[in-house]
């Protein structure tokens, strides 16, 4: 039998140590989980601010003169909406349709000093090793290289409605040009450049990081400094859920189109050049997606959880994908796949917890918006 692969660390993993962080395995990493505790750093990013280390994320770098022409041929969204210095959601699709993974697509521009369009992809943990085999055979043979970006470098997210004064502090400059999924290169005093998103996963504005690792240490140092909330996984759960987020191996994978998802708005049919799954979408555009990702809410304190299964009339139609407690609603939350003919909004459905059916009502999404 062969021996268990040791997990990965990030280059934080000392200072994350010294912050109080308890560690738990994810997705091959050794990751924090929490720091102070999930709700005093759910209720920080929502009221101020929170900081995530997220460098177990995959980051590729593709290079080639048609770039973006290749990578269109992977994914349903027309990358041609955007232009350097910014970026869009997507996934990328097998052959049936299904979500390979979902990644965003950062546009770097064209680099004279490479006669190369630049595409940056930040990937799921999880997938990146198989991401990156995958590209690579798709990608290559088009003569764009794929190659880690990331290397040994740091990535961090800084969310909540007080990163940009945060940020600002830093670079010296006004971040109030720069549009959510925008990007740039900022010099950050007394640490160094970093590549920044105005992304997140949070449902928060905010922004992703990319830095070496001496300036990813020096900029957590700096930030726990000032007082920023350290953050860990579960925060980073219950606050992607209250924005209804998908994390991809619950509420999508192989087996799962956008349209069944609620990512319907990811496919752009209209444009003329083809994509791998096309054929499979347009089929199920025009029949209508069988099943749908819905929203609910359940009554008092139950709380759901991925997997227990959802019920209409007693009769089980569908599965929780992602559950539990939303601390600014105060209840329970899920999103759930069923059959199109129960996600109609107000429609009243039951999820089994230990036994008992405990009522349920389809939502609008996000659960939380600010």
């Amino acid at each position: 039998m062969d021996a268990p692969q040791p997990l990965q660390r990030t280059p934080l993993h000392a200072e994350i140590r010294a912050a109080g962080g308890r560690l738990v395995p994810f997705a091959g990493w050794e990751m924090a989980v929490q720091f102070a505790g999930l709700l005093e750093e759910h209720r920080a990013v929502r009221e101020r601010c929170g900081l995530f280390d997220i460098s177990h994320m995959g980051v590729l770098q593709l290079l080639g003169p048609g770039a973006k022409d290749a990578l269109q041929a992977l994914v349903p969204t027309d990358l041609f909406r955007i232009g350097p210095g910014e970026a869009c959601y997507t996934v990328l699709l097998n052959d049936r349709g299904g979500i390979r993974d979902d990644l965003i697509v950062y546009d770097r521009g064209w680099r004279d000093d490479l006669q190369s369009h630049e595409l940056l992809l930040v990937i799921n943990a999880a997938c990146a090793e198989a991401d990156t085999a995958w590209l690579r055979s798709q990608l290559e043979p088009a003569g764009i290289a794929v190659a880690d970006h990331k290397g040994g470098g740091v990535l961090l997210a800084l969310q909540g409605p007080e990163a940009a004064q945060r940020l600002e502090q830093l670079c010296g400059e006004s971040l109030a040009g720069l549009p959510r999924f925008g990007h740039r290169t900022l010099s950050l005093a007394g640490i160094g450049d970093a590549f920044v998103g105005r992304t997140g996963y949070t449902g928060e504005d905010g922004f992703e990081l990319l830095l070496t690792a001496d300036a990813g240490r020096a900029l957590w140092v700096h930030c726990l400094e000032q007082g920023v909330q350290p953050c860990g996984l579960g925060a980073r759960d219950t606050l992607r859920l209250e924005a209804a987020m998908h994390l991809y191996g619950n509420d999508m994978d192989a087996s799962t189109t956008p349209l069944e998802v609620g990512l319907g708005w990811l496919v752009h049919l209209e444009m003329p050049k083809a994509f791998i799954g096309r054929e499979v979408l347009e089929a199920q555009t025009a029949a209508g997606a069988p099943r749908r990702l819905v929203g609910l809410q359940l009554q008092g304190r139950a709380i759901p959880r991925h997997g227990y299964p959802v019920l209409a009339g007693g009769s089980p139609i569908g599965a929780v994908t992602s559950g539990g407690w939303s601390p600014c609603l105060e209840a329970g939350i899920a999103l759930a796949s069923v059959p199109a003919a129960h996600a109609k909004l107000g429609t009243t459905l039951a999820v089994e917890i230990r036994g008992r059916l405990e009522p349920a009502q389809v939502v609008k999404r996000p659960f939380y918006r600010r």
